[in-house]
C-alpha cells in the first residue's frame, strides 16, 4: 500500500505557529497580542479551524504583519526556480473571507509567488442594487458556474446570465459584479485571478475591506 505523504508547504495553521516560534511566544501570549481566543489558536494552528476575514485583519493589524503573509504570498527569501510544485485544495483547509455580496473560499494558500490565485466562491447577493458599486482590481480573471446561475454586471457590456457548466472571462480592471440570477437563492462559482503585477492578493484582500 502506498504511503500518503503529508504536504510541505505550510497552511495557515503552520504559518501562525512558525510565526509564534519565531517570536518564542507561548499560545497565550499570542492569543493577548492577536486578540483570537487560546482555543481558536489552537485549532487553527492544527489545521481543524480557519479565520473569516474580520479575524485575519485583526490579527494583521494587532501583529503588525501584511495581510498576504497569511496566504503565504509574501516571501523575502531568494527566488527559488520551482519545476515541479502542486497543491491539493479543499473547502476543509481553505481561507475563508466573507463579505456582504460573496462568502470566498481562498484554495492552495500554501503556495507563495502564485500566478494564479484559485478561489470556490458562494454568490449571495441578487441585484446590482443589492450589490453596490462595482468592483476593480487590476489582473484578470476566469469565472466558471459549478451551481446555479448568475448575472453578470460590467462597466462596459450589457449585463449577461451564465447558467451551470457556463464561464466568462474578464478584465478585472473594468468594474463588474456577480449577483445570483432571478429565482436562485444562491449560486457557487470557480474564479481564477491572475495578474503579470506584484501583490495581486493585498489588492484583493484590499478589496474585500472596502
Amino acid at each position: 500500500m502506498a504511503t500518503r505523504l503529508k504536504p510541505e508547504h505550510p497552511t495557515l495553521g503552520t504559518l501562525l505557529r512558525a510565526m509564534r516560534a519565531r517570536n518564542n511566544w507561548t499560545l497565550k501570549e499570542m492569543s493577548d497580542r492577536s486578540g483570537i481566543p487560546v482555543s481558536t489558536l489552537s485549532k487553527v494552528e492544527h489545521d481543524r479551524l480557519t479565520l473569516t476575514y474580520d479575524k485575519l485583519l485583526q490579527v494583521s493589524q494587532r501583529l503588525n504583519i501584511r495581510m498576504s503573509e497569511l496566504f503565504a504570498e509574501n516571501d523575502t527569501g531568494p527566488e527559488v526556480q520551482i519545476t515541479a510544485r502542486r497543491s491539493i485544495g479543499d473547502l476543509d483547509r481553505a481561507i475563508r473571507v466573507n463579505t456582504a455580496n460573496y462568502d470566498y473560499f481562498y484554495l492552495c494558500t500554501e503556495l507563495r509567488r502564485k500566478r494564479m490565485i484559485p478561489v470556490i466562491t458562494r454568490v449571495r447577493a441578487k441585484s446590482a442594487e443589492e450589490f453596490g458599486e462595482l468592483v476593480h482590481h487590476h489582473g484578470e480573471e476566469f469565472i466558471y458556474v459549478v451551481a446555479g446561475s448568475i448575472v453578470v454586471h460590467t462597466e462596459f457590456y450589457d449585463s449577461v446570465t451564465l447558467e451551470e457548466g457556463q464561464s466568462i472571462y474578464l478584465d478585472s480592471n473594468m468594474g463588474h459584479a456577480y449577483v445570483a440570477a432571478p429565482g436562485c437563492d444562491e449560486a457557487v462559482v470557480l474564479g481564477v485571478c491572475s495578474s503579470a503585477e506584484d501583490g495581486l492578493m493585498d489588492s484583493l484582500m484590499t478589496l474585500h475591506a472596502e
